[in-house]
């Protein structure tokens, strides 16, 4: 039973193994037939853990060069530390003193995911924002479909953490779990709904208008007097289901037609208010990384934030439309950042 200096990682495997099923490290060492001092060397070194990072001193730089980082950083948005110095002609710095040199002056973000905007796009969205300039937006029933998960937004479960704490461990689960499909408008101070579309369902024109006939029509616009029927506008996006013939011959016969159908531009959520609405209930719903484990218990935390979504609130955001015109005018069609 020779000694020998370095052990195998296959070797180290064993020895892991053998330790998780209670086995001392004399008896180890008899079944790899090692040196009884080697295998004890490993197991006091393998729990010891990593060394302590010792902190060397970071590379200086002159206020000039800081300078030119400063304005290298706002000139290109979403590069990464490396490609930002040598734009500047500054080398030799480690990357650990490159990004602690741009915490002081930028943060890491992810790119604002929004549909293209071309130059047809652009025009047609200044055709409408001219076009309903001057409606009188309190008359007018915003509408949209959210998908909420079991598990919120990638990325959402991030927080400070005490030192000393453990983070919290969270669920993995393919597509966060499955998820609900909720429909809701919201009209002046009002809100209509949420209405949560069927678990499965696929929303095409005779499903969409079903789930309308079901839920918005019958529970809550029947209820409205002649007067609110005749001067309600009706908005809903440029979605398949909803701009196709068949919804809106449908919609028409339900006395939604001519000029009470709103027309729509493409790629432009940033223009209807219930998506800020869509983002206030997220954040209520996922606050502090939560998780559901169940698609209704996922559905009544959505009702639930829905109640406490406050009419001030709501009317904040529909009497934004008249500021969200006039920013897409002054904009040429490009996105207003809402």
């Amino acid at each position: 039973m020779g000694q020998k200096k370095d052990l195998t990682g296959s070797e180290k495997s064993k020895i892991v193994r053998y330790l998780a099923e209670g086995c001392s490290s004399l008896k180890i060492a008899k079944l790899l037939k090692r040196d009884h001092r080697t295998i004890k060397r490993f197991i006091q070194n393998s729990q010891q853990g990593r060394k302590k990072r010792v902190e060397k001193p970071r590379h200086k730089i002159t206020a000039h060069e800081l300078r030119k980082v400063k304005r290298a950083a706002a000139k290109m948005p979403l590069a990464n530390s490396l490609a930002i110095f040598q734009s500047c002609n500054i080398t030799g710095v480690l990357k650990s003193t490159r990004c602690a040199i741009l915490r002081d002056m930028a943060k890491v973000r992810k790119a604002e995911r929004r549909p293209p905007l071309n130059k047809t796009h652009k025009l047609k969205r200044q055709d409408w924002a001219k076009k309903y300039l001057k409606t009188e937006f309190s008359k007018v029933l915003w509408t949209d479909e959210m998908r909420v998960s079991l598990d919120g937004p990638d990325g959402w479960a991030r927080g400070w953490i005490g030192k000393g704490q453990r983070a919290p461990v969270r669920l993995r689960r393919q597509q966060g779990g499955g998820g609900v499909l909720v429909w809701a408008g919201i009209i002046k101070d009002e809100l209509v709904g949420p209405f949560r579309v069927e678990d499965g369902v696929k929303l095409n024109s005779q499903s969409y208008c079903q789930f309308l006939e079901e839920t918005f029509f019958k529970q809550w616009y029947r209820k409205k007097s002649a007067s609110f029927k005749k001067n309600m506008i009706f908005m809903q996006d440029n979605a398949p289901s909803h701009a196709s013939k068949y919804s809106t011959a449908w919609l028409a016969r339900k006395g939604i037609k001519e000029e009470k159908p709103m027309t729509w531009p493409p790629c432009s959520p940033d223009l209807n208010p219930i998506e800020n609405l869509w983002s206030i209930i997220k954040c209520e719903i996922y606050k502090e990384g939560k998780q559901y484990t169940s698609l209704n218990s996922v559905w009544e935390a959505v009702v639930a934030a829905a109640r406490n979504a406050d009419g001030e609130q709501i009317k904040t955001l529909t009497e934004s439309m008249d500021g969200r015109l006039l920013s897409v005018l002054a904009k040429k069609g490009g996105y207003i950042g809402r």
